[in-house]
């Protein structure tokens, strides 16, 4: 029988619309100016710190819609900005250093819902507003650094092995290390045993020394390279962002030497550029044990040592001499010991094990600390208008007993808990600067232009929408309606994927991609109709028109869809922030649109007149 789908068929396009209703839905429940509050440095917040919170909002007279605990962070919602943002400026004052009091707006989806995983969809920077900058890499010096370490390794490799050398240097402005040697016999050993140890790296013949050759930074070395400088570079940002107090920052990739930061909600860049243009470094140091904290905090501080404060503010004796700066520190991983305890491995480059066995040697049962030091630049000048030196920040971080004589390999252990220990490893690894970064380009956007955005993209869908419907009611008459409601289901589907996909953000040029589906859509329904018109006008029956006018248009709707799908695809893989925003939604839109309007519309005129006698089609 013509023109009748199989139950499952009609089951499983109820299905796809029903889930795109769900995930459309949070959508409709707006979001609530709040306020959330987490705890600085991978520090866990607890049930008595919401008590304090809300005895603080009370204290102000600072009225709230709710306040809970989730995720080991305070949120409080608010029913107005203007409450909001008194409520974070008296919270980050109250709480101290210890705590984040960040801005967010909080989804009001219902608890069942979110328990389903619906959330409403991101917006992008455009349509909130805040502030966005682009950071450069400076690769050049990624690439010497790495070289400075191989030589370093080389040397070490080298005479663990006994093989004389007589240099190991970089030749200058090059990618090369030449290594040079006594003996025919001892460069051809070396150059078997580099080879086998070091396969990423390319060894050549030096064509004007015998007893030398070159070691040298292949394709594939390199961009090793600059990836461990991106992603290490990536976790500075992150946790440097930590501090400004910004609940959804973006921190992403940019190119194959930049970083994009968008920051919505932060309207003073002064704030954010001093944050991220700051210097951080790392210090293994051991604690002064022989000597009490307590005398010297009354002045009687012993020579040799000093005191700093932790995390909690806590007083810690130290002593001045430096085990290890954080800049030997090639890796730091979170995980567990075999008791299931937190604990955090290190790796270190040759130096630094070195450094790190011959200091831990006697110091076996002792504390070592681990000391977190930044530099911040001052923002002040001096009378001639320069700039005055960076302030020094020091913390200790973390404190644990030496188990044993150390190496390159070791793991820190005594951490309170899995979240400190992952936030550890990140601030070890950040520590270790690979190259460094510089803002090249920012700019901001006002809340107010975000809004108005956003009133801009919303009433430029509408228009378009409302223009096609009638349009499509007009000229193709029931069959026009029923192209009316594929469309509108379309755009649910759109919003439905949006809001379930975690890396999607609706950006200004999302919106100019989702009413260019629009069309897209209403496009694909004007060839299938056409079709069924030039089959009616060739005497078919309206069933033959209609089962034939879909099977025909199929592979052309099909082709020009999926040559749009494509660019869509490449856009998303090569673009930036705006031109992603666009080929996303666009990409949604042209997989939604073909299953509304080639599946959908079938669907619904299946229903209504399949293996049904007609005399004329509405069309």
């Amino acid at each position: 029988m013509l023109n009748k789908y199989p139950l499952w068929k009609y089951l499983m396009v109820l299905a796809i619309i029903g889930l795109g209703m769900l995930y459309a839905a949070p959508n409709l429940y707006g979001s609530d100016p709040a306020v959330q509050v987490s705890g600085a440095r991978g520090a866990v917040v607890e049930a008595a710190d919401l008590d304090r919170v809300n005895s603080i909002l009370e204290e102000n007279e600072l009225a709230i819609k709710s306040i809970k605990l989730e995720n080991e962070q305070v949120l409080i919602r608010f029913e107005n900005v203007e409450t909001q943002l008194k409520a974070k400026d008296t919270l980050a004052e109250a709480l101290g250093a210890g705590y984040i009091a960040a801005i967010n707006m909080a989804p009001s989806t219902p608890a069942w819902l979110s328990s389903l995983g619906g959330a409403p969809m991101k917006l992008g920077l455009d349509l909130r507003g805040g502030v966005e900058f682009t950071m450069e890499v400076d690769m050049r010096t990624a690439i010497n650094n790495q070289l400075k370490q191989m030589e370093q390794d080389y040397r070490s490799d080298l005479r663990e092995q006994k093989i004389r050398y007589r240099t190991v240097r970089q030749v200058a402005n090059s990618e090369r290390i030449q290594l040079v040697f006594r003996k025919q016999e001892l460069r051809d050993q070396a150059e078997r045993y580099l080879k086998k140890n070091y396969p990423t790296i390319s060894f050549l013949d030096d064509s004007s020394n015998d007893l030398a050759f070159f070691a040298q930074i292949t394709e594939v070395k390199l961009k090793e390279i600059r990836d461990y400088a991106i992603k290490q570079n990536l976790i500075i940002i992150r946790n440097r962002i930590n501090q400004i107090g910004v609940a959804e920052p973006n921190v992403q990739r940019l190119g194959k030497e930049r970083i994009l930061v968008q920051l919505p909600g932060i309207q003073d860049p002064a704030k954010a550029k001093e944050i991220l243009g700051s210097a951080a470094t790392l210090e293994l140091r051991m604690v002064d044990q022989d000597n009490d904290v307590r005398d010297a905090m009354r002045g009687r501080v012993p020579a040799g040592s000093e005191i700093l404060n932790d995390q909690s503010g806590r007083p810690v004796l130290l002593k001045k001499r430096v085990m290890l700066e954080g800049s030997h520190i090639t890796g730091a991983q979170a995980g567990l010991d075999q008791y299931q305890r937190p604990q955090v491995s290190i790796q270190l480059d040759s130096k630094g094990g070195s450094k790190m066995s011959a200091f831990t040697k006697d110091e076996v049962g002792n504390l070592m600390a681990i000391v977190f030091i930044e530099y911040r630049p001052s923002g002040k000048t001096d009378a001639d208008g320069k700039a005055l030196p960076p302030i020094k920040h020091e913390e200790v971080i973390s404190q644990a007993t030496i188990q044993q004589r150390l190496g390159r390999n070791f793991q820190i252990t005594g951490v309170d808990n899995p979240a400190k220990a992952q936030h550890l490893s990140e601030m070890l690894r950040a520590g270790a600067l690979v190259a460094p970064i510089q803002i090249v380009a920012e700019s901001t956007v006002g809340p107010s232009m975000g809004a108005e955005n956003v009133e801009k993209g919303i009433t430029a869908v509408i228009l378009g929408f409302v223009f096609v419907l009638a349009f499509m009611l007009v000229y193709y008459m029931g069959f026009g309606l029923i192209a009316n409601l594929a469309l509108a289901v379309n755009l649910v589907l759109i919003v439905g994927a949006m809001s379930i996909l975690a890396g999607a953000t609706l950006t200004l040029p999302g919106i100019a991609g989702i009413v260019l589906t629009v069309g897209m859509a209403v496009d694909a329904n004007v060839l299938i109709f056409e079709r069924i018109r030039e089959e009616l006008k060739d005497g078919r029956s309206p069933q033959q028109a209609i089962h034939h006018g879909y099977d025909s248009a199929f592979s052309t709707i099909f082709d020009a869809n999926i040559t749009t799908l494509i660019a869509a695809v490449i856009l998303y893989a090569i673009g930036t922030g705006p031109i992603q925003g666009f080929a996303i939604t666009l990409a949604i839109g042209i997989i939604t649109s073909m299953f509304t309007a080639i599946i959908g519309t079938r669907a619904i005129v299946n229903a209504l007149l399949g293996g049904k006698r007609i005399e004329k089609l509405s069309i």
